[in-house]
């Protein structure tokens, strides 16, 4: 693994988008804190960067938003107890404490050596209820899509056609 961008000072902070599920959002009210150690994020990397070299900086924001929410799916895919909502938390890191988990050309993902501090989330997005049947769908095939199977994408895709909603991170207890 090699640090997200190797000249970056320490004090510059990086978006993140973090896949999530509404029982982790309860976990970061009730601890500080998203996860107990390692998080698997989605950032705009170099390896995106180079792969999608005529989008601006709010597209390739948008991809590594988008693979986040997919994320979320394949967390609900693992936790049927779960609400049927994809969450996504967008947090600033420093830049210095991201490291690359896959080299891939195009790819977003990175890991974060340590959980994400309520301090650092920006805001945090959840689907509306009127996605909960759609998301439902997707999270059961969901792996099915990302090994190649088109009726399952097309499943996952109708859940993406649901844009998550937007709360400030002061939302979260009512979020909950």
């Amino acid at each position: 693994m090699s640090k997200l961008e190797e000249n970056v000072p320490i004090t510059e902070l990086i978006r993140v988008y973090v896949p999530a599920t509404v029982p982790m959002l309860a976990a970061l009210r009730a601890e500080g804190r998203l996860g107990d150690g390692a998080t698997e994020a989605h950032a705009v990397t170099p390896a995106l960067r180079e792969w999608y070299a005529e989008g601006d900086e709010e597209e390739l924001e948008y991809v590594a938003f988008t693979r986040a929410a997919q994320g979320a799916l394949e967390l609900l895919r693992h936790d049927a107890a779960a609400p049927r909502r994809r969450v996504v938390v967008s947090a600033d890191v420093p830049a210095a404490a991201l490291v690359r988990e896959d080299v891939e050309l195009g790819s977003s993902t990175v890991r974060l050596p340590e959980p994400i501090q309520l301090a650092q989330v920006a805001s945090i997005h959840v689907d509306g209820a009127e996605a909960a049947e759609a998301v439902a769908a997707a999270a059961d095939v969901v792996t099915e899509a990302l090994a190649g199977d088109p009726d399952a994408q097309f499943t996952v895709d109708g859940a993406e056609d649901h844009e998550l909603e937007w709360y400030a991170v002061s939302e979260l207890d009512e979020l909950l």
